[in-house]
């Protein structure tokens, strides 16, 4: 296998790993206001979080930033509870321009903390290598093909919902935002940081 199918499969194991669920977690959230209509939009904030995780990516694995890993480990999950404070508090059911270049701007600022928690890792993968910029490539897109999946996933269980089950958008949105919400608030209690 090339070493950019060794990294673009690692980057797809690194989203989709069901034992590290903070990533699965974080884009279910993301998609909880949505509906299968509104792709786009989905697809769009995922790929905003993609470019935030990659760019502290880079930056920690060259060792340009130093990253606390017990302290990122406490951020992963606050920026997951967030993400679900926001839906039931922020949810605006018109997702007019201004609201969505804010959502756009969030993901890509909690990519930022999402990058950071995978980067002491992946500086070890590197090693002594030339180039961070066809692993980190790779890596990349094979977490936005796991995120994919997962929105997929998500959007596809809304629609089931909404269609099947004729149950309402709000309801939805406070059952899969409160359950995540839960989640990442026992993820905080166990990463102590302090």
């Amino acid at each position: 296998m090339s070493e950019f199918l060794s990294y673009l499969q690692l980057g797809f194991e690194h989203i989709s790993d069901i034992t590290a669920y903070d990533h699965i977690l974080f884009v279910v959230a993301l998609c909880a206001i949505y509906r299968l209509e509104q792709w786009r939009s989905v697809v769009i904030l995922v790929t905003a979080f993609t470019i935030g995780h990659s760019v502290t990516l880079a930056l920690a694995a060259m060792r340009i930033i130093p990253v606390n890993s017990a302290l990122i480990e406490f951020l992963i999950p606050v920026t997951i509870l967030a993400t679900c404070v926001y839906n039931v508090t922020g949810y605006a059911a018109d997702f007019n321009r201004k609201s969505l270049r804010i959502k756009y701007a969030l993901a890509a600022f909690f990519g930022l903390i999402h990058g950071m928690g995978f980067s002491n890792y992946f500086s070890m993968l590197l090693g002594k290598s030339q180039s961070v910029v066809k692993p980190l490539l790779a890596f990349n897109i094979g977490i936005e093909l796991g995120q994919l999946i997962i929105v997929l996933l998500s959007l596809g269980a809304a629609y089931i919902a909404f269609n099947l089950f004729k149950i309402k958008q709000r309801e939805w949105n406070l059952f899969i935002s409160g359950a995540v919400a839960g989640m990442a608030f026992m993820l905080m209690i166990e990463a102590k940081f302090w």
